[in-house]
């Protein structure tokens, strides 16, 4: 009796094994032939799907060649900061001479961000009694990244970097029906407003903060945010509005030492969701800076992303082409295997539930909030998108229940992003409802 029921056991799960695999196979043959269709040859496209327990590429397309991932970056840079930067931000490295307070920026982007919370730098820089002086860090980079686009310097996704930003590093004009001039969110630049007759909108003059402005006809209101020209001066100067009271810029002061403190802002995690989530450049560029200053006491890109790819990712299948925060360059190149591997390392470092929760979610959140739509949500994955190029990394949770790490990227389309945005929905809705 108990042989039969055995040989039965044995039967069933040879013939669900059988299935199991019969049923890849089919969705295999169907992948292979999605992504070399009519609708994916109208791009340069690659694919690589794995199982994060088996350590293994299941289905791949173009897998080892390399893309402009955009917005993809932006997994680096996450990798990067968690394992760099610990549980909260340091904000300032500061030492207290006499009667005054000498501080140095470490990039750390909430300070009067809107898209932040309120960090503890302006009551700790409000309250202090003595004299207070910014003295400008070691510093080497440029306002935009390398391989950035010049002409977007007049959009909110292209603000500059900067070793201490305020409010962003942009002012937000806001136009209503019959008003001579727009509002400003930060009085200073009213007076740089000037009327131009050519401007449909506000723009900036690329080396200075004059914003000429158009007269609206419109009957509505309307709302613009221009990054502004960063310079040491203008910072000096906005903080000493915003507290009321002097700051004085200094060229020359002290080195930070192991006598200087550090003064925390806020935890990673509150800006590590608005990155992923909403894409922003802005997060994204400083906290790789960040990253940078931990390490090397300068605020660097080049230096973290050097530490980050010998000390952490030198076992990708690729060394990926990796030169600014947010994936704005054209620079950065990666492959879709190496990119699922990053993503293994990704959920090694922090809890699922945590991880899911700050990536874009499928028909819920963020970047994918109009995608991917489903009862259950199966898609937690970034977005990256350029001009003919879109991509989306991260993992897909199957109607089994497995979780899959995938990294679907296409580059140099010229038809509507919504045909290859539809096609690739398809192809991940299969593999969810099969796998």
């Amino acid at each position: 009796m108990r042989s039969k029921i055995l040989h039965s056991i044995s039967i069933l799960i040879i013939g669900t094994l059988l299935f199991s695999c019969s049923s890849s196979r089919k969705l295999n043959k169907y992948l292979s032939s999605q992504l070399t269709s009519e609708i994916f040859n109208q791009s340069f496209s690659g694919f690589a799907l794995m199982d994060p327990e088996s350590n293994k590429i299941i289905n791949e397309y173009n897998s080892h060649k390399y893309f402009t991932p955009a917005s993809n970056v932006k997994l680096l840079t996450f990798y990067a900061s968690l394992k760099i930067l610990g549980d909260s931000l340091p904000a300032l490295n500061y030492v207290i001479q006499n009667d005054s307070l000498i501080f140095q920026g470490t990039g750390d982007p909430s300070f009067l961000y809107a898209d932040a919370p309120e960090s503890k730098v302006y009551d700790f820089l409000k309250n202090y009694e003595g004299n207070l002086y910014y003295q400008h860090p070691a510093y080497t980079e440029e306002s935009f990244g390398p391989g950035w686009s010049w002409d977007d310097y007049n959009y909110y996704y292209s603000v500059e970097r900067s070793a201490f930003p305020i409010y962003g590093n942009y002012v937000v004009f806001k136009s209503s029906p019959g008003q001579n001039q727009p509002t400003t969110s930060i009085e200073k630049f009213r007076k740089d407003l000037v009327l131009s007759e050519s401007n449909s909108e506000i723009k900036r003059d690329l080396n200075s903060n004059i914003f000429r402005y158009n007269k609206s006809d419109s009957n509505k209101e309307s709302t613009q945010i221009v990054p502004f020209k960063y310079s040491d001066e203008l910072f000096t100067e906005l903080l000493s509005d915003t507290l009321n009271r002097p700051v004085t810029l200094i060229n020359k002061g002290w080195t930070p030492t192991n006598s200087s403190k550090i003064l925390y802002s806020l935890p990673t995690d509150s800006l590590y969701k608005t990155m992923l989530r909403n894409s922003d450049n802005f997060i994204a560029e400083q906290l790789l800076m960040m990253v940078g200053n931990n390490l090397s006491d300068s605020v660097n890109t080049k230096n973290a992303i050097t530490y980050i790819k010998k000390t952490y990712l030198k076992d990708l299948p690729d060394e990926p082409i990796w030169v600014d925060g947010s994936g704005l360059s054209r620079y950065n190149l990666i492959t879709p295997r190496s990119m699922v591997f990053l993503l293994k390392k990704i959920s090694e470092e922090i809890p699922q539930e945590k991880l899911f929760e700050f990536l874009p979610t499928g028909g819920k959140t963020g970047t994918l909030k109009n995608w991917y739509i489903a009862e259950e949500p199966y898609i937690f994955a970034k977005t990256g998108t350029l001009s003919n190029n879109h991509n989306l990394s991260g993992y897909i949770k199957t109607k089994s229940g497995r979780i899959l790490l995938f990294s679907f990227m296409n580059n140099n389309y010229i038809v509507s992003s919504s045909i290859i945005k539809n096609e690739m929905q398809r192809i991940l809705r299969r593999i969810y409802l099969n796998y």
